[in-house]
């Protein structure tokens, strides 16, 4: 391919991932006001990594962990967002994402593809330090919004403290320290209410 016929692919992915906008996820907005759409999810996770990277259990290429935040959901283009909680629709999750890495990568030139991809895969495989990390800050999140709009989508869908915690629960991979945080806003979500305890 020729650098014009590259920049031409380029902007036609860029306008692609306009998409992501569209697509609503389960999570509301801290203020409650409205549910967030995947685009802000992935700003707001790729933000908290970079602030956050000091929490990590180890030294990490913040770079390649922003990255991997601003790519990983790009998928629910296609694949729509999958709320963690749901068990029916996360059963053929991972082939209706890979279709869509597939068809959404493919739209680069070549040599950014297989970079991109390479990225989305590391972060779906959770075998680095970057990629544990990436998972812990894109786990914290939805619990922090929980938290701050007193159930949220929590008490939306009747989950407990158990599926949130087995949900979750990899964030001590990637952070002692913000595990340790998880930890005491569910003990606290329980005591005031808004999360049952697992029966």
């Amino acid at each position: 391919m020729n650098e014009r016929a590259d920049l031409r692919a380029q902007i036609e992915f860029l306008r692609e991932m306009d998409r992501l906008k569209q697509v609503l996820r389960q999570s509301t907005l801290m203020d409650g006001s409205r549910r967030e759409n995947s685009a802000e999810h992935s700003w707001h996770v790729a933000l908290a990594a970079l602030v956050l990277a000091p929490q990590a259990n180890t030294p990490l290429d913040v770079c390649r962990v922003i990255q991997m935040l601003l790519i990983h959901d790009i998928v629910e283009i296609d694949a729509g967002d999958t709320f963690a909680y749901d068990a029916v629709r996360r059963l053929d999750q991972a082939a209706r994402e890979e279709a869509a890495a597939q068809r959404l990568l493919g739209l680069l030139p070549g040599g950014q593809r297989g970079a991109l991809a390479a990225l989305w895969e590391e972060f779906e495989a959770r075998s680095t330090p970057e990629a544990k990390f990436a998972h812990a800050v894109d786990r914290l999140i939805p619990v922090l919004q929980n938290c701050a709009t007193h159930g949220g989508a929590w008490r939306t869908h009747g989950v407990d403290r158990g599926r949130v915690v087995q949900r979750v629960g990899p964030i001590e991979d990637g952070s002692t320290a913000l595990w340790g945080y998880v930890a005491e806003l569910l003990d606290d979500a329980v005591r005031q209410g808004f999360l049952e305890e697992a029966p």
